[in-house]
């Protein structure tokens, strides 16, 4: 099982990101272009098209609902608690909170889901579900860390509003909810754009960590490794058994847990101009690390649950 975890679902990952890191040095590719293209084109048809084919109970969505809920308020205050104890300036402490607090569910996890789950489009469903939550906590919590709550609620609400991520998400559970037919002509396109997300995504995000410099390991750093990819684990296995959730559910949520640092973190955190470099230098680290725990976490997911 460990060898065909490596196989089949990390070395897949790695190779594909590999290759985005060697033609971004090549090329040095327009990464806002490529990452448009996957926000407004490739991301919303992988995420409509998964909706759209998935049978999900409304339990099993309630419990997703209360899971995501309890699991981002325990790292919300893990992640306070070490930036008190760290006595961290307000920068530094705005990117730890936001490294352990907010992971990288999109352009990593959803392709890690399609290659787990690529015969049950449950777990991937699930991802999907996990992705807007996390955008949403983007939009609110982590700017709310860098500006200090500078940004009104409707400035957020309209931030999340406008992800066409968003808008996909809806129409796909209309589709689904009225069993609207989709014509095959409309149909084989949205397809074709989903199965070139995987791709596309994890191509650009080795293109990404390609551009980072490598300056300093800094101990917000090691802190934010250490609350992402270690307790954010073991803090999602205590929610789930008091939920008491189970089946693929409980797989789908316990490996979303070990994905790494979003790299919008990075991104807001250059637009607003607060300590981009060390949000940056922790995508990269938490990128590279997850090698180790998501393989694990995959691994101990199937023994568990």
């Amino acid at each position: 099982m460990f060898v065909f975890i490596i196989l089949d679902v990390i070395l897949p990952i790695l190779i594909l990101m590999l290759i985005g890191a060697i033609l971004q040095r090549k090329f040095q590719f327009n990464l806002k272009q490529l990452s448009t293209l996957i926000t407004y084109c490739l991301m919303p048809a992988a995420v409509f098209v998964n909706i759209y084919d998935i049978r999900i109970e409304t339990g099993f969505l309630l419990q997703i609902i209360y899971y995501l809920m309890l699991y981002s308020l325990s790292l919300i205050i893990v992640s306070h608690f070490i930036s008190k104890i760290l006595k961290l300036e307000k920068g530094e402490s705005a990117a730890l909170k936001n490294s352990i607090s907010l992971m990288n569910s999109g352009n990593y996890g959803l392709p890690v889901s399609q290659l787990i789950f690529s015969h049950n489009p449950v777990g991937v469903s699930i991802q999907i579900f996990i992705v807007i939550f996390q955008n949403l906590l983007t939009y609110s919590y982590g700017i709310y860390n860098l500006l200090s709550a500078t940004k009104t609620i409707g400035g957020i609400i309209r931030s999340f509003l406008r992800l066409p991520v968003f808008h996909a998400l809806v129409l796909g559970v209309l589709f689904q909810s009225f069993k609207i037919q989709i014509p095959n002509s409309i149909l084989l396109p949205l397809n074709q754009l989903a199965n070139g997300f995987v791709a596309i995504a994890l191509i650009l995000l080795g293109a990404q960590l390609s551009n980072i410099k490598l300056n300093f390991f800094h101990r917000v750093i090691t802190w934010a490794l250490i609350g992402r990819l270690l307790m954010g684990p073991l803090l999602a296995l205590a929610v789930i058994y008091i939920l008491n959730i189970d089946g693929i559910v409980a797989q789908s949520l316990f490996i979303a847990s070990s994905f790494p640092t979003s790299r919008n973190t990075s991104t807001i955190a250059m637009e607003y101009q607060i300590e981009p470099e060390l949000h940056a230098q922790i995508v990269l680290f938490s990128t590279l690390f997850s090698i180790i725990t998501v393989t694990v976490v995959i691994y101990l997911s199937y023994i568990l649950f």
